[in-house]
């Protein structure tokens, strides 16, 4: 994935363009845990957004692959992040 690594409060609440994704165990927590490592585009600059929300893994899972790239907003509902 290109791009430097960035934090997901960084986008939060603007507009981006998701490029691509991965899922993996996440290098946290127990083993079961996975992250989700999004290949996003801000302002024309290329950067990978990673997060072990659970609703937003289970929400990019849903994009079929023909959809991309796609332009998204990922808010913060109460302690959870969404795609709108």
């Amino acid at each position: 994935m290109l791009g430097d690594k960035i934090k997901i409060d960084r986008i939060l609440n603007r507009q981006i363009i998701v490029h691509d994704y991965r899922i993996e165990d996440s290098k946290y927590g127990n083993g079961s845990s996975k992250c989700l490592y999004l290949q996003i585009e801000l302002n024309g600059i290329r950067n990978v957004v990673f997060t072990g929300s659970a609703v937003l893994i289970d929400l990019i899972q849903q994009v079929p692959k023909s959809e991309f790239p796609f332009t998204s907003t990922i808010i913060k509902d109460n302690e959870r992040f969404e795609f709108t």
